[in-house]
């Protein structure tokens, strides 16, 4: 059996490879993550083409500094989530300030709320898209279809205690998005960077 804190063989690999500057693995990196990274960034933005940006930076600065990820602290995904969130929290609080900057109504205290609002949202995703397949058709039946744990448990032909077990589990996962030091967020995307 592999070391509890062993990292994932694809990401040393994927790390590996991009270090040696092999343009097929930046094009793997962003078939799997960037649908994660854009979505990420347009949460914390609110803006479909600051996210675009946002997404072309990361992927640019995981092509020029492959060895900034070091598989040893965390899976590579949480990584780049959390490389996604720094950079998008930068992204608003130098455009929120300019704004300010420019006499935009508004105060300081205002733009940390904004932030930290953000923040907690672009988190609550992340932790929905990581959690496991079942918690997250349970809460989707839940959240969007309004569905009890008793239709849920129908739907997804599991018992009802099953379906209880499942939206606990999920409900617990999704209320450490506020949680700056939560076991959900990827390491570094604690705080509002």
């Amino acid at each position: 059996m592999a070391k509890k804190d062993a990292p994932p063989r694809w990401d040393r690999k994927m790390q590996q490879r991009l270090a040696r500057g092999e343009a097929a693995a930046l094009g793997e990196l962003y078939d799997r993550f960037a649908s994660l990274v854009h979505g990420l960034a347009h949460r914390v933005l609110g803006d479909e083409r600051a996210a675009d940006g946002i997404t072309r930076e990361v992927f640019v600065h995981v092509w020029e500094h492959p060895e900034a990820y070091d598989p040893k602290q965390g899976p590579l995904r949480s990584w780049v989530a959390g490389l996604t969130h720094r950079l998008a929290v930068q992204r608003l609080r130098a455009t929120e300030t300019a704004a300010l900057t420019r006499g935009a109504e508004g105060s300081t205290e205002e733009l940390e709320r904004k932030v930290r609002h953000a923040s907690v949202a672009a988190r609550a995703d992340y932790i929905v898209q990581s959690m496991p397949t079942p918690l997250r058709a349970a809460l989707e039946l839940a959240y969007f279809q309004r569905r009890d744990y008793r239709q849920a448990a129908a739907d997804l032909s599991i018992t009802e205690d099953e379906a209880r077990r499942r939206l606990r589990l999920g409900l617990q996962l999704l209320s450490t998005a506020h949680d700056t030091g939560a076991p959900g967020a990827p390491p570094g995307y604690g705080g509002a960077a």
